[in-house]
């Protein structure tokens, strides 16, 4: 892990006023300034093409009309380098009691459909399918499945079992990916949905390292069961399935989402 106290010296200067959120992965460090207006990702520098790839991704969406940080700053040292983009202000939705989210859960729909929206052929980003499973490869072959990433039922599973598990279908949902493929967040769970605290709107998306071209599966299927957390009982969990459908505008494929549920957290390691 890079020392945030170091970063500050070498990339980000004293005189800025910055202080540590939290750590991130990879061993990025997240901080932000004391004014709250700015926050900087940093990364050693042998994870500077990754921060670099999530730089762009980024600059690029902020073009697109959908809401969301804006680059500020790009910074590269011996040893490190940082992302400095604007913060969105907000609330994570994470961070919102159950009947705040029911409120915001329409705005949420709607900003989800905004995204996707965007034309695909113009998103030079890529999250498909073809690469995640290649990751999901890596990752497992390597021993690095993150078990707290997992559903519970999975935790005592060989990652390579629950990749064999997916391997059958694949050829299925990438037929499906190619008709029906978005422009995705990549991470879509409620941490990365900023709302504003007096109106329940989306205020923006953060943390888009993994944006790009994918499955609106991909997306979906993390926001629905990530919700699931917050509402109090699986009646409203339901229900909050339904309003989201019917919002954005598609008939729930649960199998799809299993799918997409059960790969994504193979990717992470």
């Amino acid at each position: 892990m890079i020392d945030s106290a170091e970063l500050v010296e070498e990339l980000l200067e004293p005189g800025e006023g910055w202080e540590p959120v939290t750590g991130g992965e990879s061993g990025a460090v997240v901080l932000r300034s004391l004014d709250g207006a700015r926050y900087a990702k940093c990364v050693p520098a042998s994870d500077a093409t990754v921060l670099e790839a999530e730089r762009d991704r980024v600059a690029w969406l902020s073009e697109q009309g959908v809401p969301g940080p804006r680059v500020l700053d790009w910074r590269t040292g011996g040893t490190a380098a940082a992302l400095v983009t604007s913060a969105v202000q907000g609330v994570p939705a994470d961070r919102v009691p159950a009947e705040d989210l029911w409120s915001a859960w329409r705005s949420i729909a709607e900003s989800v459909r905004q995204l996707h929206d965007l034309p695909v052929a113009h998103c030079p980003f890529a999250r498909d399918l073809t690469g995640m499973f290649a990751t999901a490869r890596d990752v497992v072959a390597r021993g690095a499945v993150n078990p707290d990433f997992l559903p519970q039922e999975q935790r005592d599973t060989p990652g390579t079992d629950l990749l064999d598990r997916l391997a059958p279908q694949l050829e299925r949902r990438l037929a499906q990916e190619a008709v029906d493929a978005v422009v995705c967040h990549g991470d879509l769970c409620l941490p990365n949905i900023v709302l504003d605290p007096e109106t329940l709107r989306v205020s923006g998306f953060i943390d888009l390292g993994r944006l790009g071209r994918a499955d609106p599966y991909a997306d979906i299927s993390l926001l629905l069961a990530n919700s699931r957390e917050t509402w109090p009982n699986e009646r409203r969990a339901q229900a909050a399935d339904e309003a989201f459908a019917e919002q954005y505008g598609i008939a729930l494929d649960p199998e799809r989402q299993r799918f997409y549920l059960h790969l994504d957290p193979l990717t992470w390691g």
